[in-house]
């Protein structure tokens, strides 16, 4: 498989494989649809309720980074019980792939306004490469899905929880609870049929050398870190 998926292409059998990232063949990741979904029969409905399952089941966590690709599969993420961005997007492409939804993985860099000091300070930045999303074929269409921020960081942190109901795109607020600049959308680095790993470690190893020298390491306790407001 391509590592671009081409959208316009209305053959989606594709999109609905396992891959080495998305594992739905796994038993835990098939365990985890069947218990999410329920008796749910419908799509919409299906990819709902994956995506709350995701979102809040796994907690996010930006210090949970290690270069290894297997901390990139869904199996993992499932079992690790806590993850940044990206792997949660591969989770949610996987369990809807499992549950028949098509689905591919979309990435952009974006400026985030509320970060943590100590996230700042590793960065080097408040510019973050690679944010992921995934996109869900519903209904005749394409419907992004962030499942980033689980509803316990959002209430500490007064980001608005982004809600999902499988007609309109999911994507980061620009703004907080209290009307602060939060998530600045910069450049869009596309949809991909699956995680393409090497250029994702390649751009990391250029952009934060700090913070890639200290993968795998106890970076901190992010939990219990509080915002840095920049603007």
């Amino acid at each position: 498989m391509s590592d671009v998926a081409v959208i316009s292409t209305p053959d989606h059998s594709e999109l609905l494989r396992p891959t080495y990232f998305m594992d739905h063949e796994h038993p835990g990741v098939r365990e985890f649809v069947a218990r999410m979904v329920g008796g749910a029969t419908d799509p919409v409905a299906k990819a709902v309720r994956l995506y709350y399952a995701v979102r809040d089941g796994i907690r996010y966590d930006p210090y949970r980074f290690h270069m290894h690709r297997e901390n990139f599969r869904a199996s993992h993420t499932l079992s690790a019980g806590a993850a940044f961005c990206i792997p949660k997007s591969i989770l949610l492409g996987a369990v809807a792939r499992a549950a028949g939804i098509p689905a591919q993985l979309g990435f952009i860099d974006v400026r985030n306004h509320l970060s943590t000091e100590r996230l700042r300070q590793l960065m080097g930045t408040d510019v973050f490469m690679w944010h992921g999303y995934t996109a869900l074929y519903l209904e005749g269409k394409w419907v992004k899905a962030t499942p980033a921020f689980n509803i316990e960081m959002c209430r500490r942190f007064d980001v608005l929880p982004l809600d999902f109901d499988g007609t309109h795109d999911a994507m980061m607020h620009p703004y907080n609870a209290n009307n602060q600049r939060h998530m600045e959308y910069l450049t869009d680095r596309g949809i991909y049929a699956d995680f393409p790993y090497p250029k994702f470690i390649e751009d990391l190893r250029h952009h934060y050398p700090q913070f890639i020298r200290m993968a795998g390491v106890e970076l901190g306790d992010f939990e219990n870190e509080t915002v840095l407001v920049t603007e």
